[in-house]
């Protein structure tokens, strides 16, 4: 019996499945007494077994290399050890995620309209100013149902004394819920007796629940809505996720060369019977490549006239052009003063603690402290571009502050949390591994919560960054019936 929970390491940090000590969490026990039955050779069969799952489903994800100038398809990494949340918990989490993107999507609407929260003094309007997603093109424009940011992937960490934080907000053009649903069939194969034990909730069902979001919005002359797929093309590093999500709805996957606006601004595909009518398009497209007539002229991605389209409501965008207003790490501080504001309600999630270096204050405290605290960009993502100062040598904390004395607008900084762990295979025993998690919450006429999200994981021993293009892996997220534990 190679997995033995009362030597494994717990202390250091909050694990999600064992207490220090070696005594399993309440949610854990039927998954955590099957683990500590199983031999080195058993491990390693399902480690096989896991691996050739995801090798003949085809799942995969593009890491680009700056080295070799170009991208590289890779196996999605996979660990055989689920997370595990009991259903009070949960509960919770699902309640403040509900609220959030509530909020944030009253924030949005308001900022492309009257601007409320920016004359009321809650939100400085020289962040808006100088916001990088700020969309003058969709100022005035009322999308069905005010909804802006239909899929949100909010990413959630856990401190070491338990508490939940909200880390950040993507809005754009989230990815990764593949991964999550991809997940949960290798496991379903690797470990098929565990889901007969186990009242485990599904996350089978959303491209079901996608879909029916997606049709919530389409224009109400629509009788049968068409709902398509925008892709960049097979060379976008999450085509897997446009791919498998339209084959899962049953959608169209297409790409801007294979849609048309006419005369009359409606939206057309092109097929071999002719133009057939498109009433909701699900864009993977960034909003600057998504009409050469209103963004970006170059583009060869988007659909010329596709914004006259959907400001007449001839067609429904999701997320709508103009949602990353809000995937803004300095704005991302403000959503609890936001929920104040639009909902008289205090976050239920909290916020990480987060310094603004446009504020002469909290500049200088992220000066002086550099060494001390994780240094982000305020529009970048996916682990790029940020400094976490801890791990990080004199010549680079040199070079962050003159990056942030440059342009302060553009930066923050946070504590480095000491993020959760949860047991992971590596050779054929189990060693702490940090992990965050991404719930996704889809917003139409009811907002939905998946339940459980893609837990990403930190394989490598000491490390936070848990993103897959920076070398991390995932797990599935289980959501079982248990008392409260604390």
């Amino acid at each position: 019996m190679t997995i033995r929970w009362r030597g494994y390491d717990a202390a250091s940090s909050y694990d999600e499945l064992v207490r220090p000590g070696g005594q399993l969490r309440n949610a854990a026990r039927i998954l955590g007494r099957r683990l500590a039955q199983l031999d080195d050779e058993q491990i390693r069969q399902r480690r096989d077994a896991a691996e050739l799952a995801i090798q003949t489903m085809g799942i995969t994800f593009t890491v680009y290399s700056q080295k070799q100038g170009g991208s590289i398809d890779r196996a999605w990494p996979f660990d055989i050890i689920p997370r595990v949340f009991a259903s009070s918990e949960w509960q919770r989490i699902e309640e403040g995620l509900k609220q959030r993107v509530q909020a944030l999507n009253m924030f949005i609407d308001d900022v492309y309209h009257d601007q409320k929260i920016v004359k009321d003094g809650i939100f400085p309007a020289e962040i808006l100013a100088k916001s990088r997603n700020f969309r003058p093109q969709c100022v005035g424009i009322d999308p069905p149902l005010g909804i802006w940011a239909h899929i949100c992937g909010s990413d959630l960490v856990r401190d070491k004394d338990g508490t939940i934080y909200v880390l950040e907000d993507n809005l754009r053009v989230p990815s990764g819920v593949s991964y999550m649903l991809e997940n949960r069939q290798v496991m379903k194969r690797v470990f098929p007796g565990l889901f007969e034990n186990y009242n485990i909730m599904p996350v089978d069902d959303y491209p079901s629940q996608l879909l029916e979001m997606l049709v919530s919005v389409a224009p109400t002359t629509a009788r049968t809505p068409k709902v398509v797929v925008l892709t960049p093309g097979i060379y976008n590093s999450a085509y897997f996720e446009h791919s498998f999500l339209a084959q899962q709805m049953g959608a169209e996957l297409v790409e801007g060369a294979d849609l048309a606006v006419d005369d009359k601004d409606r939206v057309f595909m092109r097929t071999v019977q002719g133009l057939s009518p498109v009433d909701v398009i699900y864009r993977r497209i960034d909003d600057l490549f998504l009409d050469p007539e209103a963004f970006n002229p170059d583009s060869m991605l988007g659909v010329p006239g596709l914004m006259r389209a959907w400001r007449k409501g001839n067609v429904a965008l999701v997320n709508a052009p103009g949602a990353g207003v809000a995937d803004d790490k300095v704005v991302y501080a403000f959503v609890p003063q936001m929920i104040r504001y639009y909902l008289d309600q205090e976050a239920i999630i909290p916020n990480v603690p987060t310094y603004l270096c446009m504020h002469k204050a909290d500049r200088d405290y992220v000066l002086a402290n550099i060494d001390k605290l994780v240094v982000k960009p305020a529009n970048e993502s996916g682990g790029y571009g940020m400094l976490i100062g801890p791990h990080a040598g004199k010549k680079e904390h040199a070079a962050f502050a003159r990056k942030i004395r440059a342009n302060p607008r553009e930066y923050i900084g946070q504590p480095l949390l000491n993020l959760s762990t949860t047991p992971t295979v590596v050779d054929s025993h189990a060693e702490p591994r940090h992990v965050d998690l991404r719930p996704f919450i889809l917003s139409g006429r009811e907002i939905s919560v998946t339940t459980g999200g893609l837990t990403r994981v930190a394989l490598v021993k000491g490390s936070t960054v848990v993103n897959s293009s920076q070398g991390g892996g995932s797990k599935d997220t289980w959501i079982v019936d248990d008392m409260e534990d604390n």
